[in-house]
């Protein structure tokens, strides 16, 4: 492994600890009544996953400020936001999906019912994070509005909406982008933007940040369409050929496996080109765009 490789592993690793602490002291025990949906809560949430969301928060924020400290609450708030979509997206009504980060989906070990209120609950905790977070309260005020902007029929649930209706049906170019940009780049941009938000940047270096959210979102979606044709399982951590077999829309069946592949390239590419601006602080994003790039998981 490379020097920049295991550098990269080990804030990955580090970050992801302490979003994992922050959330855990957020949430409420397991073993509180009711348990049974304290402990769905924490199924799917703490079953593993990379917190690529929230590491992309607290990394763009120490491009421009050190202490991480009143980053993490709203990191968590961002992880917590993406558990929820995960839950309900493996419901049997969306994408009946057995498997989640390597372990039985929610709804499989709690029932559909329970897991849909464990990813209701999930969304409300979000806000609540951000509504307990020690920043300032017209920053709590534009965040928690921009969170429901970014996540309502305006973007995430209309991305998901279009994605629903698109199934067995022979989608453009256009709607394919209009799907992904807000069922999964929207999210990641959102992430951006917040850890922006968080070190107080002037609007040109958002206005950067945010054009590289916009191309690490669309060719993480690109790379996981991609996963879903040529990936392992049990790296994966879900069900794999799905996609193709529910005829979802996706980039390699619209643009083929090659040419999505070239896109993902690029858009890494302008990625990256983008991040040069702010010098070697921002290496480790760099690092973290080549991973999207060639990730298995």
């Amino acid at each position: 492994m490379s020097v920049d490789k295991m550098l990269l592993k080990k804030d990955l690793k580090e970050k992801r600890e302490l979003v994992n602490i922050e959330i855990d002291r957020f949430l409420p025990r397991k073993d509180e009544y009711p348990k049974k949906i304290h402990k769905a809560i924490r199924h799917t949430l703490f079953a593993g996953g990379k917190r690529l969301r929230p590491y992309l928060l607290l990394s763009t924020y120490q491009l421009f400020a050190d202490d991480l400290k009143p980053a993490l609450p709203i990191a968590g708030a961002i992880e917590m936001l993406h558990s929820y979509t995960l839950i309900h997206d493996d419901l049997p009504e969306m994408d009946n999906d057995d498997y989640r980060r390597g372990k039985k989906s929610c709804h499989v070990v709690y029932g559909s019912d329970i897991a849909l209120l464990a990813g209701d609950a999930l969304l409300i905790y979000a806000f609540d994070a951000i509504n307990s977070a020690d920043i300032d309260e017209k920053l709590k005020l534009k965040m928690i509005k921009e969170l429901a902007e970014e996540t309502g029929h305006k973007g995430l649930i209309a991305g998901q909406m279009v994605d629903i209706l698109s199934e067995d049906q022979q989608v453009t170019p256009e709607t394919l982008e209009f799907i992904h940009n807000n069922k999964t780049a929207r999210l990641i941009n959102l992430a951006i933007r917040f850890g922006c938000y968080l070190a107080d940047v002037d609007e040109e270096e958002i206005e950067i940040m945010e054009e590289v959210g916009k191309k690490l979102g669309l060719a993480f979606q690109i790379t996981d369409d991609i996963l879903d044709v040529e990936g392992d399982q049990n790296s994966v951590g879900k069900t794999l050929g799905k996609d193709k077999k529910e005829k979802k829309a996706t980039y390699p069946s619209v643009y083929g496996l090659e040419k999505s592949k070239a896109m993902a390239e690029e858009l890494i590419k302008e990625a990256k080109e983008l991040l040069d601006k702010f010098g070697e602080k921002a290496e480790l994003l760099r690092r973290l765009a080549d991973f999207i790039l060639v990730r298995k998981f």
